[in-house]
């Protein structure tokens, strides 16, 4: 297990926890008593994502907060099953492993093909879920500034030698600058080439059309979405994300028409981090009500 550094401790001040997986250990958080609420994070971020979120929900509730293969406090070994159909297999793995009769779902970012593939294999434990600024459908375009990252050669050099999808992220996520200590966090498990390994493999794993590896995988995510309309669902969205738009939103809102929806004029990406408090008792109010 890592140890934090102590500024990183006052942020993050929970124990971790290992699950093993047959391409390396995860680390997650495990906090709190009462019914459960699972948190999936999405890149270049990990479970530090949604400390405060684990902070004010852990006196009523167990939180359960994963770092995906390769993030976070997990293992980050350069030969792995990266692509989303090994992230869904090992999410789906260790919730399983958690022993949880049911759970409340938040899901980030690329937390929301992992963490709804991995519910859709245990779709009677699911008893409602938070999407955040997330897409798991298919779509025509991505911003330049990601397609960039996905060239050959030229991507990596950027991910992972230059590390410009973390440093982007710690400023371009959000309306209100990050304090620096945040954006310390965030980055803090991927200081060199080796602990961006999975960061660039995100990225790449894009599917952007049908020849890619993992749109059968994202497909068939796509799908099974509509099974969701028969549990309560809410839409936390950052109107000001660049990445993660409006469209998406009207997507979201085409494929769950009963979600109860909150937009955040003034957050972006990170909307857990821009909307702070309202955001946080919004999600704590929906989780409880579904008890």
């Amino acid at each position: 297990m890592n140890r934090l550094p102590p500024w990183l401790s006052v942020q993050y001040p929970f124990a971790g926890n290992s699950f093993q997986t047959p391409a390396g250990r995860l680390n997650y958080v495990d906090e709190g008593d009462g019914p459960a609420v699972v948190m999936i994070h999405g890149n270049p971020s990990w479970s530090f994502l949604y400390r405060n979120l684990v902070l004010a929900l852990r006196p009523k509730f167990r939180c359960l907060a994963l770092d995906h293969l390769g993030c976070g406090l997990s293992e980050k070994p350069r030969r792995a099953d990266y692509s989303l159909a090994g992230h869904v297999e090992r999410t789906a793995a260790w919730i399983e492993s958690c022993g949880v009769e049911d759970f409340h779902l938040v899901v980030h970012d690329w937390g929301g093909p992992t963490g709804l593939g991995a519910a859709a294999r245990m779709p009677d434990k699911v008893r409602s879920i938070s999407i955040l600024n997330t897409a798991a459908f298919s779509f025509k375009t991505i911003p330049f500034r990601i397609a960039v990252c996905r060239w050959p050669f030229v991507g990596a050099l950027l991910v992972r030698g230059a590390n410009g999808f973390v440093r982007a992220a710690r400023t371009m996520t959000t309306v209100q600058p990050l304090p620096e200590a945040v954006q310390e966090g965030f980055a803090w498990p991927y200081g060199n080439w080796h602990d961006r390994v999975a960061i660039h493999r995100f990225v790449r794993d894009i599917p952007m059309s049908r020849r890619h590896p993992s749109w059968n995988a994202l497909k068939e995510i796509e799908a099974g979405l509509p099974r969701w309309r028969k549990i309560p669902v809410q839409i936390l969205w950052g109107m000001q994300d660049w990445c993660f738009h409006e469209e998406f939103l009207k997507a979201w809102q085409e494929i769950l028409p009963e979600a109860e929806v909150s937009e955040f004029p003034k957050a972006g990406h990170y909307v857990l981090e821009d909307a702070g408090e309202v955001a946080l008792q919004l999600i704590a109010g929906f989780a409880a009500s579904g008890d």
